[in-house]
């Protein structure tokens, strides 16, 4: 997230014009520029909490916007795909589907394992 967050700051007029083939100007630039520093933000909050046990009641908002912004990009990701077919965006889908399913699971389960009794 932050080397996402970074490149569209810094470099949104080359992505766009990589993705679109023709060079783009205007409002295209700056919500890319606005997306990245949103990245950049998600990725410092993840990076700040590294330390912290996550998971079941523990950190449950991180947990709670990690799997909010991956379930949802998964869905606008698949939906975007099922209308281009383009190979970028059916990577992109299976990164966010996979990253969340992960964090669901981290929402939904405790962290610590419970000792065996014998």
């Amino acid at each position: 997230m932050g080397v996402t967050g970074i490149a569209l700051s810094f470099g949104p007029q080359e992505i766009l014009t990589y993705l679109l083939n023709q060079p783009v100007t205007g409002s295209e630039v700056i919500t890319l520029q606005i997306l990245g520093a949103l990245y950049f933000a998600f990725a410092m909050v993840n990076w700040m909490s590294k330390a912290n046990l996550i998971g079941g009641i523990y950190a449950r908002p991180i947990a709670i916007g990690n799997m909010t912004h991956f379930v949802i990009g998964a869905f606008a990701l698949l939906k975007g795909y099922s209308a281009s077919s383009e190979r970028v965006i059916l990577i992109a889908a299976i990164v966010y589907v996979v990253l969340g399913a992960l964090f669901t699971k981290v929402l939904f389960t405790h962290p610590i394992k419970e000792k065996e009794t014998d």
